[in-house]
């Protein structure tokens, strides 16, 4: 049963991280402003999803957490709301971080993940449990809230208003040429494909007349990773790993032809601004975490990788079941990565 037949006034949303779940959950509060344009929204964010939502969503108010201050850092999170209380807090994140904040934001209506996705005892912070749909996609899963809302079901869409500051220097960035963007890491260095691998397919797109770009976080592990993918090409391309903004690679990513990531922000970051995206995947459901409108471009090991480690198939595990062999993305061959590109390139008439 829907909660309101008619706009809340206020609603505010807590998803702190990771930068790729909030790209999703960006759609869903979209879909609500498309549908409730006078309900004021209030987010509440990791520090540097914060400073990316920001500018993105100039009619949404947005609180920055940090959580390396731990309980400091919630405290200024309730002064920063004080006086406040909403028709609705839309509880998006499954972790008792995010579940103890929730404390002192006042709701008359807290929803949260029902049995099948809540964890880490969310379900005792909340008083309405949003039925999971058929679909795992994390996504789909936040689309639930807006529908236990009152909303209309729609289609998840992106409107990003990004600078034109940022759009210019990208734009400056780029030769004129197709332009293939490879942000090859992760946060967690084993969900990274191989230097080897990702020099491969840089060097099948250079001979196919693609500008490649490498980018990515200033993070130890994407610079030595880069550094590494730069070793074994012959031909030299434009490293800006640890080089740029956020909102500098979200507007890259804008202007390439093609994006080519791990499961990692980048891969959802290029969804966002609708340009195709080849995820490479083991350790999670690409069902689940794929890059939404791209999941048929992903290319997925996991399967196998889940019936090595279990002996069983992917139906027959939790949807949301991890593959925990750390050598799990080295079952992704060069030769399926290449054979992905050239379906994209063609059916995408990036050329």
């Amino acid at each position: 049963m829907a909660l309101f037949s008619t706009a809340p006034q206020s609603l505010c949303i807590l998803r702190l991280s990771a930068i790729g779940d909030v790209c999703n959950a960006v759609a869903a509060v979209q879909a609500i402003q498309t549908q409730w344009p006078k309900t004021k929204i209030t987010w509440i964010a990791g520090k540097a999803e914060a400073a990316l939502l920001t500018p993105l969503l100039p009619n949404v108010t947005v609180i920055a957490f940090d959580k390396k201050q731990g309980f400091k850092g919630m405290k200024a999170v309730w002064q920063s709301l004080k006086g406040q209380k909403f028709d609705a807090l839309l509880h998006m994140q499954s972790a008792i971080r995010a579940s103890l904040l929730s404390i002192g934001i006042k709701a008359k209506y807290r929803l949260g993940f029902d049995k099948v996705r809540a964890s880490d005892l969310q379900s005792f912070f909340t008083n309405i449990k949003v039925t999971s749909p058929q679909s795992p996609h994390v996504l789909d899963g936040f689309m639930a809230f807006t529908e236990t809302l009152g909303l209309q079901p729609q289609t998840p869409t992106w409107s990003l208003p990004i600078a034109n500051e940022d759009l210019t220097w990208a734009k400056d960035q780029l030769s004129g040429k197709p332009t293939l963007v490879v942000a090859p890491a992760a946060s967690k260095a084993f969900k990274n494909w191989t230097a080897e691998g990702y020099a491969a397919v840089i060097a099948h797109a250079l001979s196919k007349g693609f500008e490649v770009i490498l980018a990515g976080g200033p993070g130890k592990i994407e610079v030595e990773l880069g550094q590494a993918i730069e070793r074994q090409l012959s031909q030299p391309v434009k490293n800006l790993i640890g080089k740029t903004t956020l909102l500098q690679l979200l507007a890259l990513e804008r202007h390439a032809s093609l994006v080519l990531a791990p499961d990692s922000g980048p891969a959802h970051l290029a969804n966002a601004v609708g340009t195709p995206v080849i995820g490479l995947y083991a350790h999670h459901n690409p069902a689940r975490t794929g890059p939404y409108n791209w999941r048929h471009y992903v290319v997925s090991a996991y399967a196998e990788a889940i019936k090595a480690e279990t002996g069983k198939t992917v139906d027959e595990v939790s949807w949301r079941t991890r593959v925990k062999d750390e050598d799990a993305m080295q079952r992704i061959t060069i030769e399926s990565v290449i054979a992905r590109f050239d379906e994209v390139t063609e059916k995408e008439e990036l050329l």
